[in-house]
Parts: structure tokens; sequence; C-alpha cells
């Protein structure tokens, strides 16, 4: 059940949200968390909040010595090809050798512990397609509470669209595997999809309050979710439910939302004789909820299919345009969401194409005949060529 804040820490709580700089809003999170009554149901938010006050200083701090040196390093990665995807793993794993495999990455790769110091970016093929791959420092125990620099790899994770979660066969694959799941979960990233996903968008412009069900309320009503919402003083914002939810989950969004990522485990160094028997353990333990791609950096072993299972996991479609007047189609993609319509394609090409929309022409092999008259609700597939025409 949600935690039964008296109304002096939701006030407080708003206080936060219209705090817009990082030293206010420190002091009006200590102000809100003097005002939560310690008790076994409110000790997950107490914790919430510390972390958030953690990554805040930590971000206050860094700035200050940013200021002083003049510089320093990069921690937020610009988005780069058809998705961007973070490369974690604890020390020595291979991310970096990983890196230089698949990418032209002029990479250090060190047997030194804890080498990689900031995110380093690099691109990949795959087909006609590219991703960007962002290897980040290396993740311990206690990272998601702000050790080393635990907080800016787990921020390059949550910027990701996807995760390559790397683990070493030479030592116990399960144990770094779960400490990565736990900083990320400390984190509120999660791997596997969840039942359910509240997003708020605030508005902070004297609108109405908006609620978008798409899905199914488990434990609640829509007017309960309104007067929860209202009681924190969220009165101008859009708020979209999807899948199953409780009305903790929507009490939790309201502190910090939960990202899912999709992710692909990479079981490195299977040249190694004890390699076999730790990847049939890993398999087991995985069960298959996370596909796994066993390779050899070194060697440059299982290398290829590492493309095809982010593809995959990623869930992302290849669309082909043509020219109306033109005989073949571009030979480079739109990359889109699975499940994405003519619509969603119109608006990657142009507002124009949106707005003056007249109808397109789809050549796919599931038609039965191609090419196929079709409208903005078409939802296209991997490989669809469309051709566009506007009025």
């Amino acid at each position: 059940m949600p935690t039964n804040l008296p109304p002096e820490a939701k006030d407080k709580w708003a206080e936060v949200e219209a705090a817009r700089h990082p030293k206010e809003k420190l002091q009006k999170m200590q102000e809100f968390l003097s005002c939560v009554p310690q008790h076994k149901g409110t000790l997950k938010l107490r914790g919430q909040i510390k972390k958030k006050m953690a990554v805040l200083r930590k971000e206050m701090e860094e700035k200050k010595q940013k200021r002083a040196a003049r510089g320093g390093p990069k921690f937020f990665i610009e988005k780069e090809g058809a998705a961007q995807v973070a490369l974690l793993g604890v020390t020595k794993a291979g991310k970096s050798c990983l890196l230089s495999a698949v990418t032209n990455a002029n990479v250090l790769v060190s047997t030194a512990p804890y080498a990689t110091r900031e995110p380093v970016p690099a691109v990949m093929n795959f087909e006609d397609v590219q991703f960007q791959i962002v290897e980040a420092p290396a993740l311990m125990e206690g990272s998601a509470d702000g050790r080393a620099w635990g907080l800016q790899t787990l921020a390059v994770a949550r910027n990701a669209d996807g995760l390559i979660l790397m683990v070493d066969l030479s030592e116990n694959p399960i144990a770094q595997l779960e400490l990565i799941l736990s900083e990320l979960e400390k984190a509120r990233v999660l791997v596997s999809k969840p039942k359910g996903r509240v997003d708020i968008d605030r508005r902070y412009a004297g609108a109405s309050l908006r609620i978008i069900l798409v899905g199914k309320l488990v434990d609640c009503t829509m007017r309960e979710v309104e007067a929860l919402l209202r009681s924190y003083r969220i009165t101008d914002a859009i708020v979209k439910i999807s899948g199953e939810v409780t009305l903790d989950d929507v009490e939790d969004a309201i502190f910090e939302s939960t990202t899912y990522r999709p992710a692909v485990i990479v079981a490195n160094k299977l040249d190694l004789t004890c390699a076999d028997a730790n990847l049939r353990l890993l398999e087991t333990y995985v069960d298959g909820k996370i596909p796994i791609v066993a390779v050899s950096c070194e060697k440059k072993l299982g290398l290829e299919k590492l493309g095809s299972s982010l593809f995959k996991a990623l869930g992302i479609i290849r669309v082909y345009t043509k020219e109306p007047s033109a005989r073949d189609f571009s030979k480079k993609p739109f990359t889109l969401k699975k499940n994405a319509t003519l619509h969603d394609l119109a608006k990657s090409i142009h507002t124009d194409f949106e707005r003056d929309f007249a109808f397109a022409k789809v050549w796919s092999k599931r038609l039965a005949f191609s090419p196929q008259k079709v409208g903005l609700g078409f939802v296209l597939e991997d490989g669809d060529v469309v051709e566009i025409h506007v009025r």
C-alpha cells in the first residue's frame, strides 16, 4: 500500500520538484526526509531519496572540480546510430577487448583493474545498421550507492537504449551477473520487462491533470490514482499508465520511475578450459530469460552472433524508403521500434510528410501482393519498402 505520508511531507516533495538548482533541491530533499516518519513502510522511500541526494552531491562536487580544472571526464554521451548500447561488467571481464574487437575504436586494452575511468563510445556495424557501443567504467558492489564512478556508470546505463552485460567465464559468472543486476536494480534499471509502467510528465504550465490508461489498474481505481497524484500536488501533468499497475507503482513513479532496458549477456573467455562448465552453469541460472552470446574476444570467437542478438533484443526494425519517381529504394534504412506504424515513419522523415500525407505504397514479403496502398495506421515490419505520397 502507499506510504501514507503526512500532508507536510507531500508539500515538501512538491517543493523538491519545483526546485531548479541542485543546491536548493538538495536542501528541499533534506527537509522532505525530516518530514517522513521512520518505520518499515517508508524504508524503501527513504533509501531512494538518500540515493538521489548522493547523486546530487556527487554531481555538484564534480562540477566544482571541473570548474577548477577547466575540463574533466564526459559521462553523458550523445546517441548515434540505430541504438545506443551500454557495455557493463565487473573489472577485467574484457569490456575494452570486446569494444576493440567489434568496432574500429582505438581502445587501450589493459590487464590492470579498473583501467576504464570514463565512458568510451564506438560504432559497431551490423548488416546495414550501426549500433553505438559505450563502454562504461566497471561496476562493483556499492556502485549504486555512489562508490567510485558507479553513479556515472549507472547513468550511462539509464540513458542507453539497451545493455550488454559482460561476464568472465574464467571466474564465477553467476556471482558477476548477480552483482551487475543488483546494482542496476538499486538504480531502478530493470532488464526484465516489468508488468506495468507509469510515466509522469510534469508540465508546470497551469495545464490540467490528464491520466492516460493503456492497461489495467490492479488494486485501485482511476479516482484513487488521481487522488494520490493530487495529494502530492501534481495537478498539471500527463500521466501514462501501461500494463498492470498498482497504486504503489504510481507512488514509486512520483519519486523516481523504473526504467526497463533490454539486455544481452556476453560471456567472455570461451577459449579457456573451465569456460564450458561455467557457461552451462550460467545458462541454467539465466534459464532463457536473457540471451547469452558466448565469445572469446582475444581469439575473436563467437563475435559474429552479437549483432543479430542485439538487433533482436532491442526490438527494432529496418524500413526502406523509395522516391515515387525512383526505380530502386534507398539502401540506408530508417530504424524504428517494433510495431511502428507508417505514421511513426512519416514523423521520422519530416513533419511535412506527417501533415501532408495522402497515401503510401508498401512492398513486403508478407503481403498477398506488392505494392499495396495503405494509410498511416499500417503496421510496419523489418525489411518493408515504403513509398510515401503527399498532397
